[in-house]
């Protein structure tokens, strides 16, 4: 299951360089390409709005 980022971004960028596969894209909010995400979870782990979670 892919992790996806909800309306609480601050787009603040600090998932972006956690993410090992590159699947988190800019913009308001930031996006994940589900179709790369690794249900890894270091994005989550970092983001301070607590906006990223399970789709």
């Amino acid at each position: 299951m892919a992790y996806k980022i909800s309306d609480a971004c601050l787009a603040c960028g600090s998932c972006v360089p956690e993410c090992p596969v590159g699947a988190i894209s800019e913009g308001e909010p930031y996006t994940i390409d589900e179709g790369k995400c690794s249900d890894c979870g270091a994005c989550a782990e970092t983001c301070p709005a607590e906006a990223i979670a399970h789709a």
